[in-house]
């Protein structure tokens, strides 16, 4: 005879933080007028801790600079990539932004069990991934690859003051500060500029200014 009862089935629980390689994710670059949009990922070696990581913005250039060695000394491996100034005027700066952090992850010698990247928004990605909210300051893998992208994106801007000294470009790092203004009236834009930028456009669009005058 069959029976009445109903089987109770268990439902496997869903595991959000499984053990493995945990991956940091950060960018630089966002908001200035020129020059790519740069992205980093790094693993951390538990056995190689790094001292003083934090908000690569916090930090002085030059403990900036001692840090990026020694990162790229002791982490178990880490990624370097960016997005293009043509990609960002095609794509958006926020989908630009996505596309780094994805080639970032999608670089790393080894694949992690989970991604965690600063801010609020994910790239897309294959393994579990979690946003969080100033976590260059709160976790050291984020603060980690924020000091590689920070770093790799200062130093591709002072390359650029070599080729275009008259922009400025080794002091502000292509943002729209009053000096960087002034050069783009003076001198036009250049291919790094993001013409999808308003203060590129209008400095486009209003009158060669004269060199002499007054900023």
């Amino acid at each position: 005879m069959r029976s009445n009862k109903f089987l109770k089935a268990e439902q496997a629980p869903l595991v959000w933080d499984a053990p493995g390689l945990l991956a940091g994710v950060d960018e630089a670059g966002r908001g200035p007028l020129a020059g790519p949009v740069v992205a980093a990922a790094v693993i951390l070696d538990d056995r190689a801790p790094i001292k003083g990581l934090g908000d690569s913005k916090q930090l002085s250039a030059a403990r900036r600079d001692r840090l990026y060695d020694e990162i790229r000394a002791k982490a178990l491996c880490c990624c370097v990539a960016q997005a293009s100034v043509e990609e960002i005027d095609r794509l958006n700066i926020l989908q630009a932004t996505l596309l780094a952090m994805r080639r970032a992850v999608l670089g790393l010698r080894l694949k992690p069990t989970k991604v965690l990247v600063d801010g609020n928004r994910l790239p897309p990605l294959d393994v579990l991934a979690e946003a969080i909210v100033s976590g260059d300051a709160l976790v050291p893998a984020i603060s980690a690859a924020s000091i590689l992208a920070k770093v790799t994106r200062d130093r591709m801007l002072c390359e650029l003051h070599i080729q275009y000294p008259e922009y400025g470009f080794d002091r502000h790092k292509g943002y729209g500060t009053a000096q960087h203004m002034q050069a783009l009236r003076v001198h036009g834009a250049l291919a790094v500029h993001r013409r999808s930028f308003a203060p590129v456009a209008r400095a486009l669009a209003a009158p060669m200014a004269d060199p002499d005058a007054t900023p």
